[in-house]
């Protein structure tokens, strides 16, 4: 068996007027991400570091935000494509391993729904899935909830 690692990162303002929408969950709050998708920060890490693991670019090359058949698309959608892509290449999905940066919403409450989702969507074990949430201490755009960020570390597997 071939193993692979990649690493992903995302980030998207905070405004008022746009649901908030993590690990492909509506979360209740003041504010949502801003961006050209649903803006699901996590998701789109998550996609980073499949790609990313299959050396096949990332999300960006692929669902590039100037285009008008993913205006305002569902992350869940990419997220799925994107196993798609990399099972072109022989890969499926072994582990994810990520981090939400966040001060505000408080999203541990959310984590398992959103591993439910997620694993849905991959189609793989919830217990393939972890996500893990924390603050930066009011330090920087995402301690002023200016923003929120995304790390993820995924293994795919061949």
């Amino acid at each position: 068996m071939k193993t692979r690692v990649g690493m992903g990162y995302d980030v998207h303002q905070l405004v008022s007027g746009r649901d908030l929408w993590l690990g492909g969950i509506k979360i209740e709050h003041t504010h949502g991400l801003l961006g050209h998708s649903d803006a699901d920060v996590l998701i789109h890490a998550i996609c980073d570091a499949l790609l990313g693991a299959a050396n096949m670019r990332d999300i960006g090359y692929h669902f590039p935000d100037t285009a008008e058949e993913t205006d305002g698309i569902d992350s869940k959608i990419l997220l799925k494509k994107t196993v798609a892509l990399i099972a072109t290449k022989g890969y499926k999905v072994g582990n994810i391993d990520c981090t939400v940066c966040a001060e505000k919403p408080k999203l541990n409450p959310h984590i398992e729904e959103m591993k439910k989702c997620l694993s849905v969507v991959m189609g793989t074990d919830i217990d393939d899935i972890s996500i893990k949430a924390t603050t930066t201490e009011r330090l920087g755009f995402t301690g002023r909830m200016e923003g929120i960020s995304a790390y993820c570390v995924a293994l795919i597997e061949k």
